[in-house]
């Protein structure tokens, strides 16, 4: 097995085929949203655990979300970025293996967070008078500890198989970075196997949670209509619309990305796609909770000294 893929050692990463002009371009705009998405989770990050107002359940869980989204966009921002301006857009097989190993693990550990970010926000809002009791700190660290261990075990088996598999042929990449669907069409043997395992995992990984969202927030859509008061179902709905947005943006481009027959999609179309993905969700997901979110804006104005701290 070795033998045969040490034939190649390295690839080429294609990235975007543009004129030189515009990679310059996209070079100043991409750097600027990653720097946005760096200092936007870092923020949710410090504020989380510095005011003790947001150590409460799902915060934690957001923190974790965070760490993910900034971890998510380093692993493949800065070589999409170097590749934009320079030349040599070559990466070892190593590197790039690794690479698409910890996109797939981030990924599967955001779905994962995601699932458990809505089971909380359903106890909190049909059982509240449970709610302590049922989201105890021992829970949520267990779900957190299973939710990434699980989370690298699944993107280890996609590992598992692409290594079996033989790179003899041509060495160009025609992505961003060194996404699965795009090793395999550089595979030298028959990789039905491995898209089948894919479709399986993103069934298991994006179909399965996203089910158990919709099914969480129908009950909570329920218990919050049968709330009497309209302020009270105001501040419920508050609590969930950003989570909802998240959850939103992160499925739906999972599920086109990966579940939509490719044919159907140009392979510009899947980078954009994938871009999205990568750098756009992570950007915009502390921006959704700061600005959505009265209990972050409120943490930000104590921490900015302007609100009295009790």
């Amino acid at each position: 097995m070795w033998k045969n893929q040490t034939l190649i050692t390295e690839f080429i990463i294609l990235g975007f085929l543009v004129r030189p002009e515009i990679k310059i371009f996209l070079f100043v705009i991409f750097s600027l949203f990653y720097a946005v998405t760096l200092l936007g989770n870092s923020i949710i990050l410090g504020l989380i655990c510095l005011d003790s107002h947001l150590h409460i359940p799902m915060y934690f869980f957001l923190s974790h979300l965070a760490i993910v989204d900034m971890s998510y966009a380093s692993n493949n921002v800065p070589k999409m970025l170097v590749n934009l301006l320079d030349k040599d857009r070559g990466i070892s097989f190593a590197p790039c293996i690794l690479q698409m190993y910890l996109y797939l693990a981030f990924a599967i550990v955001e779905c994962f967070i995601l699932v458990v970010m809505s089971y909380d926000r359903y106890v909190a809002i049909c059982h509240p008078l449970r709610y302590t009791v049922i989201m105890s700190w021992r829970l949520c660290i267990t779900l957190t500890i299973i939710s990434w261990v699980f989370s690298f075990l699944l993107a280890l088996v996609h590992v598992i198989f692409i290594l079996r598999l033989p790179f003899c042929g041509p060495r160009e990449v025609n992505h961003f970075f060194c996404e699965i669907l795009s090793l395999l069409e550089l595979a030298c043997a028959d990789t039905r196997l491995n898209k089948l395992v894919i479709f399986t995992m993103c069934v298991f990984v994006l179909v399965g949670p996203l089910s158990l969202i919709l099914i969480s927030y129908m009950r909570i859509l329920y218990a919050i209509l049968r709330i009497q008061s309209g302020e009270g179902r105001k501040k419920a709905f508050s609590t969930c619309s950003s989570h909802l947005c998240v959850v939103g943006l992160f499925y739906g481009s999972a599920i086109i990305l990966y579940m939509t027959p490719k044919t159907s999609q140009p392979q510009e179309q899947q980078k954009i796609l994938s871009l999205f993905y990568s750098l756009f969700n992570p950007m915009l997901n502390p921006l959704i909770y700061s600005l959505r979110n009265a209990e972050v804006k409120g943490a930000l104005r104590r921490l900015l000294g302007k609100e009295n701290p009790s």
